[in-house]
């Protein structure tokens, strides 16, 4: 009888190598465990478009087959239906940016109706756009309706830069918002009921599953929600302090098939 029913796991940083690869291994790995019963599903701050290709590669576009989008903010079937969905509205969005600008960091954001979105040209949101497979569009933010719906806003620099931002930001933002570090260049504001623990959370509850039939694995500030809902939650060895410091087993590096271990001890060779 299986222990775990469930698999998450973070993308950059975890499944990918640097490349944005997936090895052999990891592939072998989660191919076996979904021939035992196992759910895997890819948790990622990325939209679907930006991980149709892994999720192709990993044969986990059938009707049961889900992933977690935007840390959490959208799970969705892997054919885009939406099972929960958090937002902000454009209101938002600009005030965020407004910070930005003050700051003197660059950001984005990602709206429902107008896709990856910038008021200035920049290397990092280029990146985002890049990684994902899809158009940045340069506009104003005054243009934004109050209104519309945006499903998360970013501030995109130089690491110390963000640093500099974060520590100036006022307590009413990370109050108001769920504020995640997804890459030392990426600082993502997401709804405020918007994690990535708070969507594994809802998909368990969409699939009948208990938190101690759940594996998460992961590697920065964006994966600590699921690793501490998780039944187990794994801290790649490439991990945050941060994270490992909060996670029930550290696994390989994600340039050594980290994600395989975790498969291979816990689910495929039960101890």
């Amino acid at each position: 009888m299986l222990k775990y029913k469930l698999l998450a796991t973070d993308m950059d940083g975890t499944l990918l190598d640097k490349q944005k690869n997936i090895s052999i291994r990891n592939q072998q790995a989660i191919h076996a465990a979904k021939q035992a019963g196992v759910k895997i599903v890819l948790a990622s701050g990325r939209p679907l478009e930006g991980l149709q290709s892994y999720l192709q590669q990993l044969d986990l576009l059938g009707e049961d087959d889900y992933v977690l989008c935007f840390n959490g903010a959208l799970v969705q079937r892997s054919d885009g239906t939406i099972i929960t969905r958090q937002k902000m509205t454009g209101k938002d969005c600009k005030m965020l940016v407004d910070y930005a600008e003050q700051f003197g960091v660059f950001s984005h954001a990602f709206s429902e109706t107008r896709g990856l979105i910038a008021p200035h040209a920049n290397q990092y949101s280029q990146h985002d756009a890049d990684i994902n497979r899809i158009n940045l569009n340069i506009i104003n933010f005054s243009i934004l309706a109050d209104d519309e719906p945006v499903i998360k806003t970013m501030w995109v620099d130089q690491p110390e830069k963000l640093d500099a931002a974060l520590a100036k930001l006022p307590t009413h933002i990370t109050e108001q918002y769920t504020v995640v570090r997804s890459t030392p260049f990426f600082l993502e504001f997401l709804p405020p009921a918007a994690n990535k623990g708070s969507g594994i959370d809802k998909l368990a509850q969409h699939l009948n599953l208990r938190p101690e039939e759940i594996i998460c694995i992961g590697d920065a500030g964006n994966d600590l929600h699921m690793i501490e809902y998780a039944g187990l939650g794994v801290a790649m060895g490439n991990a945050t302090d941060e994270v490992k410091a909060i996670a029930n087993y550290i696994t390989a590096d994600n340039l050594n098939s980290g994600v395989a271990e975790v498969i291979e001890k816990f689910i495929l060779y039960q101890e």
